[in-house]
């Protein structure tokens, strides 16, 4: 008998007793079949009983004219309703006319309508009844296979992981497949549940790729569709293959929104995958970048911007051999942030500002109380630097107040650095500019000067701010710190010397723009925001 089984168990008993007990009719084709010179060597009956699953197995005479090269077997569950979740569809190839084909009846016990279409041997894109059938499935186990389609059989997409067709989830899904079409470079994965839908764009590289899939949707059925481009328009992409998840985490999450860059700059998050998460005072991210990616080998960082009630603020995550892992703080107290990454333009044009892209938004909420701004590490400012902190803390030793501390880190900068006239004069600004770097070369421009500054008092718990404005017609920057209670201005730049008429730095170390008079002060430096 055609039908086939898992093995000796009760449910092939229990089939074998339901066929004895059928009329065993035999199995009627349609007219096209004879037009096509179509028969089925399996099954042969009209109804009959399986345990889960069986063959369609068959061959066409008159192949050769056919405007396709797959067989259609469709399987419907009766009693259900023809819903996309109670159907099921094989495109079994043909290979000479011959097509062979193990169908399993997905939703466990019931009674299944099959039908076997060949293609048109006129139209395209047709396909012909040769065959419709009852099959009776006697196991309850519910096992669905991946829904292939046509164009993803053509494309030769293959699912290795998951298996099947209908999985369990919690909160995540991993995807892992291939595609025989070496042309392909992307691939779009599309989630939906009810009304609700996502759609990702992904890489393929050889033929491979690899993800993890946000369940963005909470608990319950998630269907995830992997759509192929389509060869014939651009930008648009064809379902390829489709799977079941069951969900079993409530919760819910926010899609993450990609831009341009994200594929072209060859990034991939692995952490987050969505956003929307709650976080305590900072937040993890992680991923890699495609080596063969353009500026891939340049990007030796990305560029994470927070914003929070109409406040910014910037950081920069390391990227070693393609990878990147670290965090960013949420320094506004509690609440939701968004967060932006981006990449950095990668050019040899010396400027006094810097380009980047974004990749990638999403959200997190931060659930720490405190409002630690003006304390946290920032962009240049590596305040939690164990070099930093030890030199503040020698520095400081024996001062008594914090206005004699502050006193302390000021004439160290100012007597320490010297002004790079090179660097103002040529805008050769980098991106590793920071206090570490400054502490490092001894050298530097106004805001080498109050990286290093700020860093030294927040590294022992001073509030400081890094502050922008202008001084004499020029971009400039110096600082702010909290001392018994008010705001204390200095600019460690300007006390540590002059450019003399001729341009050059003349070293003079001076206590004049250490807490100064704010009537005179304005008088040279106009203040226009602090930077974060």
């Amino acid at each position: 008998m055609e039908m086939s089984s898992s093995g000796g168990n009760q449910w092939d008993r229990l089939a074998l007793e339901k066929n004895q007990s059928l009329d065993l009719e035999k199995l009627q084709l349609s007219s096209y079949a004879e037009k096509a010179g179509a028969q089925l060597s399996s099954p042969r009956y009209q109804t009959f009983a399986v345990n889960e699953r069986f063959r369609v197995k068959g061959s066409a005479a008159r192949h050769a004219a056919f405007q396709s090269d797959v067989a259609w077997i469709e399987v419907v569950k009766k009693g259900t309703g023809s819903s996309e979740e109670n159907t099921f569809s094989y495109y079994a190839p043909l290979r000479e006319g011959r097509f062979d084909q193990d169908v399993r009846l997905f939703d466990g016990k019931g009674t299944y309508q099959v039908t076997v279409r060949l293609p048109s041997m006129e139209e395209e894109d047709r396909f012909y009844d040769i065959a419709r059938f009852e099959v009776i499935n006697v196991n309850p186990r519910k096992y669905r296979d991946i829904a292939y389609t046509r164009a993803g059989r053509q494309a030769g997409l293959y699912i290795e992981q998951p298996a099947r067709g209908r999985v369990a989830a919690d909160g995540r899904f991993k995807l892992q497949g291939r595609t025989k079409d070496l042309g392909v470079k992307r691939l779009m994965l599309r989630l939906e549940k009810g009304d609700r839908h996502w759609e990702q764009l992904i890489s393929v590289k050889n033929g491979a790729f690899y993800t993890e899939v946000p369940l963005l949707y909470g608990k319950g059925e998630h269907k995830l569709t992997v759509m192929l481009p389509d060869p014939q328009r651009d930008r648009y992409f064809n379902e390829g293959a489709s799977l079941l998840i069951d969900n079993r985490s409530s919760a819910k999450k926010e899609p993450i929104v990609y831009f341009k860059h994200y594929q072209e700059r060859g990034v991939k998050l692995t952490y987050p995958l969505a956003g929307g998460d709650k976080a305590d005072m900072k937040y993890r991210i992680r991923g890699q970048i495609d080596p063969d990616a353009p500026f891939a080998k340049e990007t030796k960082h990305l560029i994470v911007q927070t914003k929070k009630d109409g406040l910014d603020a910037t950081y920069f995550v390391p990227v070693k051999n393609y990878r990147f892992d670290g965090f960013f703080w949420l320094r506004f107290g509690p609440g939701k942030y968004e967060v932006t990454v981006n990449v950095p333009e990668i050019t040899q044009e010396q400027r006094d500002y810097f380009r980047f892209f974004g990749v990638a938004r999403f959200h997190v909420v931060n659930t720490a109380q405190k409002d630690l701004r003006n304390l946290l590490p920032s962009r240049g400012i590596q305040s939690d630097s164990p070099a930093i902190r030890q030199l503040a803390e020698d520095l400081t030793r024996g001062k008594r107040t914090d206005r004699e501390k502050a006193l302390a880190i000021y004439e160290y900068v100012a007597k320490t650095m010297d002004y790079d006239v090179h660097k103002f004069r040529t805008d050769a600004f980098e991106y590793d500019d920071s206090a570490l770097k400054a502490l490092r070369e001894k050298t530097g421009v106004c805001q080498d000067y109050s990286f290093l500054a700020a860093a030294l008092l927040r590294s022992i718990q001073m509030e400081t701010r890094f502050v922008q404005g202008f001084a004499e017609g020029n971009r400039h920057a110096w600082i702010e710190v909290k001392v018994d209670g008010r705001w204390l201005t200095m600019d460690p730049t300007w006390g540590s010397g002059y450019l003399d008429g001729s341009g050059k730095f003349v070293k003079r170390y001076t206590t004049e723009y250490f807490d100064p008079n704010p009537a005179v002060f304005s008088k040279t430096h106009t203040r226009t925001g602090v930077l974060y």
